[in-house]
């Protein structure tokens, strides 16, 4: 049984017991998630949302809060030498393990 879900403005194909990265959200480590944007249930049957599906949800056991790796941007002016600008941005994260996917 999979479902896929929309979080973050990203649609993820998840399972239960898989671990996922989704943009950060407002939640305790340790703490439970219930994720209702569920646009498609696959079992025996599939079941697809106009845009989600009615009733179905996905529990989530949140890990852990974080941030990604640095990276870097650098930009510049051609022919201009005093405009160079180095920039670092490091986004933040939430780690979820689903737990079980309701239909």
């Amino acid at each position: 049984m999979y479902a896929i879900i929309e979080s973050g403005g990203k649609q993820l194909k998840v399972e239960e017991g898989q671990t996922i990265y989704v943009e950060k959200l407002d939640a305790e480590a340790g703490s439970e998630v219930v994720i209702d944007k569920v646009c498609l249930i696959s079992d025996a049957a599939t079941k697809i949302g106009t845009p989600y599906v009615d009733g179905a949800s996905v529990t989530c056991k949140v890990e852990k809060q974080g941030k990604q790796k640095k990276v870097r941007s650098f930009m510049y002016k051609p022919k201009k030498g005093s405009t160079h600008h180095k920039q670092g941005h490091r986004q933040p994260y939430t780690k979820l393990t689903i737990e079980s996917i309701k239909a």
